[in-house]
């Protein structure tokens, strides 16, 4: 299938189409491979289920036509499953059938100065992976985390034989996934159609040792088939073993270590959203009129940068056909930039209260505005089937003097390790910064500046305010791993944060305080 023809010949023909002003043509081939993970071990199971795929292709038409008292009108349409010229016609009617006229609208995306950066960075063989190798690695991580489960001298001590720990209700649940995302775009103001072919390969993983209620859960991501491990599954059931016989904490304020999986969680809930051209034109954010002011802890540094080398979540051009690259949001803990596409960096800065929501000069924010994160992400690759919209790439998140894990650790003495949060949103509003979050499982208490107990999972809430944590961070880990969350379209690259003074409520019961 020639993305790369149909949308050629669809913008010639479309150009042609009277009262059209400008146009821009944008087709999609994603295919989503996946395979269920389902062992028990005192239940008959197949271990590995359910290989299955889904693919879909089309193309989307967004459009500026003549309006009737001279305004241009604006207007979108989409064609699944048809890329020849006909279907681009469909699509064109759809569009102008729909067309209104937005003040705000400037123009289809222009391009800049910058120049694509990243090409050819696909894996040939995860784009033509056979239904036997996708069967391959589901049963890679699942005996990977078996191999965890047998090796682990905290459940031989529980059981005196092989027999035994298998009536410990041994579970590994999750899926394997695999994306191939194919594109090509092309318009008016860019009139050499661009491709861009990208994959990306994941594990998320929950054990469970059952018969005694523990949990622990494991993930990994890559964008190469030969860096897929099994540590998905190793990391879930050694997380499962070490949450046995968790403890409770009562309400109070905590120095807490948010592992990697806590840190993306909260940017993908809270930092990165309050962190977007968008929510500065709604006056959503909690850092309004504070671009180049201090917002975070000035060991803190977070950026974007969708065209490195080797991450997830890397693209070599976005779904506005323009080029991806690096936009530092905080840097030393000053929020310097903005993700932004383009529709949104034109509106912003020819916004009247522009300088009032920025917090600078419209024409000294320009730079801090490029619009080099819009994305069409649906959940199953890059839809055709709309326009785009602000979404991260990989996420960096780094801090200055970082140190281990054990060390960060006993710098914190006492307090807890929180390895994974859940249901983590905004109330009153993104803009009031505060939020709520279930610690779920994968967490400890540390005692004397080390790891002494489990948490036992679902026992705490944590309510807080996401701008006091960015300036009550102590410390942060060396080593960032790669993390998605669920519903997220971006990669993040996390270490531990510890944070002072982070607030939670006890919930299920009431337990022993740390001391």
């Amino acid at each position: 299938m020639d993305l790369t023809r149909a949308v050629r010949e669809a913008l010639a023909r479309l150009s042609e189409r009277p009262g059209v002003r400008e146009v821009e043509v944008f087709a999609a081939l994603n295919r989503s491979l996946l395979t269920r993970l389902n062992y028990t071990s005192h239940i008959p199971c197949n271990g590995v289920e359910e290989p299955k795929s889904t693919e879909m292709s089309g193309l989307g038409v967004h459009a500026v036509f003549d309006g009737p008292d001279g305004k241009p009108l604006v207007g979108f349409g989409s064609e699944p499953s048809d890329l020849t010229t006909d279907g681009a016609l469909r699509a064109l009617d759809k569009a102008r059938q729909a067309a209104v006229h937005d003040p705000e609208f400037r123009s289809l995306p222009r391009p800049g100065p910058a120049r694509r950066a990243l090409v050819d960075y696909h894996d040939p063989q995860l784009m033509d992976i056979s239904d036997l190798a996708l069967v391959e690695a589901g049963w890679k991580v699942i005996t990977g985390g078996l191999r965890a489960f047998m090796a682990s001298s905290r459940l031989a001590a529980l059981v005196p034989g092989e027999a035994d720990l298998k009536r410990l209700g041994l579970i590994l649940g999750g899926d394997v996934t695999i994306e191939q995302t194919r594109i090509a775009i092309a318009s008016t103001a860019m009139p050499e159609p661009q491709p861009d072919d990208s994959t990306f390969m994941s594990a998320s993983i929950t054990a469970m040792v059952e018969a005694r209620d523990a949990k622990g859960s494991g993930w990994s991501v890559c964008m190469r088939l030969e860096h897929f491990t099994d540590e998905a599954g190793g990391e879930a059931a050694a997380n499962a073993v070490a949450a046995i016989d968790g403890a409770r904490v009562p309400t109070g304020d905590y120095t807490i270590v948010f592992g990697p999986q806590p840190v993306a969680d909260l940017c993908n809930n809270l930092i990165i959203p309050s962190c977007q051209a968008g929510s500065f034109y709604a006056s959503s954010t909690p850092f309004l009129g504070q671009l180049d002011r201090m917002v975070a802890a000035p060991a803190l540094s977070i950026y974007d940068h969708g065209a490195m080398p080797g991450l997830a979540g890397s693209r070599g051009i976005t779904c506005e056909g323009l080029p991806t690259g690096r936009t530092d949001l905080i840097r030393d803990g000053r929020l310097v930039g903005l993700l932004s596409h383009w529709y949104e960096t034109q509106r912003l800065l020819h916004d009247l209260r522009a300088r009032e929501k920025l917090g600078i000069d419209p024409a000294a924010a320009v730079a801090a505005l490029t619009p080099r994160n819009g994305f069409r992400y649906d959940g199953a690759g890059r839809s055709f089937e709309a326009t785009a919209g602000t979404s991260a790439s990989n996420v960096i998140v780094e801090g200055a003097d970082p140190v281990s894990l054990d060390e960060l650790i006993a710098r914190v003495r006492d307090g807890l390790y929180v390895g994974r949060i859940w249901y983590t949103y905004p109330i009153n509003g993104l803009r009031a910064g505060d939020f709520t979050c279930t610690v779920v499982g994968d967490s400890f208490i540390i005692r004397d500046g080390r790891i002494t107990a489990p948490l036992l999972a679902n026992t705490i809430r944590i309510n807080d305010n996401v701008t006091r944590l960015l300036g009550a961070i102590v410390g942060t880990t060396k080593d960032a791993r790669g993390t998605m969350v669920w519903g997220a379209d971006e990669v993040v690259y996390a270490p531990s944060i510890a944070v002072t003074g982070v607030h939670a409520d006890a919930i299920a019961g009431f337990a022993e305080g740390l001391d």
